[in-house]
């Protein structure tokens, strides 16, 4: 008998990866974008961080 999982990881990364994928298909640009955006901001936290 499989225990139940109050959250369910691998659900969630597959319901999110379906999301990316719906939103970037064809638009190369808009992910390169977004993931300048997030690079820049984990720079800056780990800057800050460091810091400390």
């Amino acid at each position: 008998m499989k225990k139940r999982k109050k959250y369910d990881a691998v659900a969630e990364v597959r319901k999110i990866r379906e999301e990316m994928s719906v939103k970037y298909f064809g638009n190369h640009d808009l992910l390169l974008k977004d993931l300048k955006t997030a690079w820049k901001e984990f720079h800056l936290e780990e800057k800050a961080l460091r810091k400390r």
